[in-house]
């Protein structure tokens, strides 16, 4: 039986766990990926870093299939959304303790298009 995405389940684990440890959630994202709407003058080769920490943003909602919120950049109000399916990482400013998520459309799949075992751990250290 197919299952839903436990992306959006992990982002709202690992978050709590960095800001129960008090550090600086940092997220990746693909700023190429569709529906992805970030300050586009920070992107530096496609992908984006955005502090999530309570201090820097507000109306957070981490959503199964959406991630936004509001921040300031360069002084400038904006409102930042983008796909669950957009996010690369989520790790620790501090440590950079946190998981480096799957890349879904490089991932092995079968001939009926469902994904095999990945070749490779789903965890990573990213630094």
């Amino acid at each position: 039986m197919a299952m839903t995405s436990s992306q959006p389940y992990l982002l709202r684990g690992l978050y709590q766990w960095i800001i129960d440890n008090d550090m600086t959630p940092y997220v990746l994202v693909d700023a190429n990926e569709p529906d992805v709407h970030v300050p586009r003058q920070f992107i530096e080769k496609g992908k984006i870093i955005l502090n999530m920490a309570p201090r820097a943003v507000t109306n957070l909602e981490l959503g199964n299939e959406l991630i936004c919120f509001d921040a300031r950049f360069s002084g400038q109000p904006m409102h930042v959304q983008f796909p669950i399916e957009a996010l690369l990482a989520i790790y620790s400013k501090e440590n950079g303790q946190g998981m480096v998520f799957n890349d879904k459309r490089t991932s092995p799949t079968t001939p009926d298009d469902t994904p095999t075992k990945p070749t490779r751990p789903n965890l990573r250290v990213v630094k």
